[in-house]
């Protein structure tokens, strides 16, 4: 990252398979880690944001929720709505909002980045509304799921800045009740266009990782698709353009693994590097002229232990034939 001049870390530890990180204040939840070989105790973190932070990159930590959450039950079943019905977090009990309290005094501690990610992506709200207790409960608020889902979101906004981080929410949150969000958020755009042009017109940064470009697990996506990836498409004006913080491409782990993961991200990440950092006048209009240097920037990764893969095709692709590196 550092050698591409990529400057933030947005790591997305837990989801619903695995809850990997040691949280001191609630010690059960990296029960639901893959297995006790496969955790981060506090001290690996520290390490992590110390390392990066001396290459120039802020780590930003999110946890996703109140979806992709089922791997905290495996410690606290008291999250899940039921045994039966495991996903999202139980809305209607207090210990979640003590637990993600809890979560974020810890991450404060070691995470010193002012934005954390709180995910909101995603959300079946079906296990609440089909849940006897929950079901009771929303009747007794005058919510439905979507209501339901409105009230998760804006509480573990109010927890986040309670402990004076600044908050990222995945776009769906903008999507389905935008007006209501902390003017402090940061939308994360990720399913498609005009999400972003929406966003900044309300007044709310942005992020931009529409997926259809900035994913790096979609494998046919070639590094051209990253290079012409354009953040501020239809954003005319200059004030809310300025609203866009950048953008990000999203490495996922459902494909990958220590084996793979590298290239897989790399060449194709340091183009939308190139992208984000050249004004889009000066940006070459032809990505032909671009191939030389991603090819010698390749090279050079290669020479440093960095298995990063060729530039003909599309992601983590085999070279074609023998040949010069400069030509791959």
């Amino acid at each position: 990252m550092a050698y591409a001049k990529l400057n933030v870390l947005h790591w997305h530890i837990v989801d619903t398979q695995s809850f990997p990180l040691e949280i001191p204040s609630y010690p059960k939840l990296w029960n639901g880690a893959y297995s006790n070989a496969e955790r981060y105790s506090i001290a690996d973190a520290t390490q992590i944001v110390s390392y990066a932070q001396r290459q120039g990159i802020h780590v930003m930590a999110e946890i996703d929720v109140p979806g992709h959450a089922k791997s905290w039950g495996n410690g606290y079943p008291s999250l899940w709505p039921s045994k039966d019905c495991q996903e999202p977090l139980d809305v209607s009990n207090d210990f979640t909002f003590k637990l993600i309290d809890g979560i974020l005094s810890d991450f404060k501690k070691v995470f010193k980045f002012k934005f954390v990610h709180l995910g909101g992506d995603e959300v079946n709200t079906s296990c609440w509304t089909t849940t006897p207790h929950i079901r009771k409960w929303l009747r007794r608020h005058g919510m439905n799921g979507y209501g339901a889902y409105q009230y998760f979101v804006l509480r573990a906004q109010s927890i986040a800045l309670s402990h004076g981080y600044e908050i990222v929410n995945w776009e769906e949150t903008f999507n389905n009740f935008g007006k209501k969000l902390s003017p402090k958020t940061v939308v994360h755009n990720w399913l498609g266009g005009g999400v972003a042009e929406k966003a900044v017109a309300a007044g709310l940064r942005c992020i931009v990782s529409n997926q259809d470009k900035w994913y790096l697990d979609h494998l046919d996506a070639l590094w051209q698709d990253f290079y012409s990836n354009e953040p501020l498409a239809n954003i005319r004006d200059p004030n809310q353009q300025k609203l866009v913080m950048g953008g990000e491409v999203c490495m996922w782990g459902e494909h990958i693994d220590a084996s793979d993961i590298q290239q897989t991200i790399w060449p194709r990440a340091a183009a939308a590097a190139e992208r984000l950092w050249t004004p889009y006048d000066k940006l070459a209009k032809d990505p032909r002229e671009v191939t030389g240097r991603l090819a010698h920037f390749r090279c050079l990764l290669n020479e440093r232990g960095i298995a990063a893969a060729p530039l003909a095709g599309p992601g983590r692709v085999a070279p074609e034939e023998p040949g010069s590196c400069y030509h791959q």
